[in-house]
């Protein structure tokens, strides 16, 4: 009889050994997911810190406490078990998430309030579509999908239909920003 070999699923701390080599790399469900480098262009690159800047002028007129951004492909933990860590171009933090927080912590340990993923040249529609995946799995409330070719930002919330907002319109995140309100315009000047 033929002994097959059973491979473990990946830890957390052996994903965070990898080396920082560019390379995409999520853990679903313990297995390792693994892309080239990820492509990123003008557009994508421009995006990015606009998208933190919107997020840190609203959290900046917030009452105490606050809770925080995250930007450049920070590695939050969407579960635990099954183990599921992806990296997310922005993000925000509720002030309830940032006060579990511990200095130590190499990754975000829980979903964020909102994930922001902005679509490089790179990213095909079945990664998206996992990522979404594994955000709605994980209960993240609200993910803003930013196409920079396009001009437009794809909202998603759990059980309602995607809202697309284009140029011509003021992004919204009530209620979990309250009082935020941004052009969609002022991300692609």
């Amino acid at each position: 009889m033929a002994t097959g070999t059973v491979s473990q699923p990946m830890t957390v701390d052996e994903f965070l050994a990898l080396p920082d080599d560019g390379v995409e790399r999520w853990l679903v469900r313990g297995e390792l997911k693994e892309w080239g480098t990820t492509t990123r262009n003008r557009n994508h690159s421009h995006c990015q810190p606009r998208v933190g800047r919107a997020l840190l002028n609203w959290l900046d007129t917030q009452p105490e406490p606050r809770g925080d951004v995250y930007a450049g492909d920070a590695l939050f933990r969407l579960q635990r078990d099954p183990k599921v860590i992806v990296g997310v171009d922005a993000a925000y933090i509720s002030p309830e998430q940032n006060s579990r927080l511990v200095v130590k912590d190499r990754i975000i340990p829980f979903a964020p309030t909102l994930a922001v993923e902005i679509l490089s040249p790179s990213d095909t529609m079945e990664r998206i579509a996992e990522k979404l995946e594994l955000y709605s799995e994980a209960g993240v409330p609200l993910v803003w999908i930013i196409d920079c070719d396009d001009l437009t930002v794809l909202v998603y919330r759990p059980g309602e239909e995607p809202e697309l907002f284009t140029v011509k319109q003021e992004l919204t995140a009530e209620p979990h920003l309250p009082g935020f309100r941004y052009p969609v315009a002022g991300l692609f000047r």
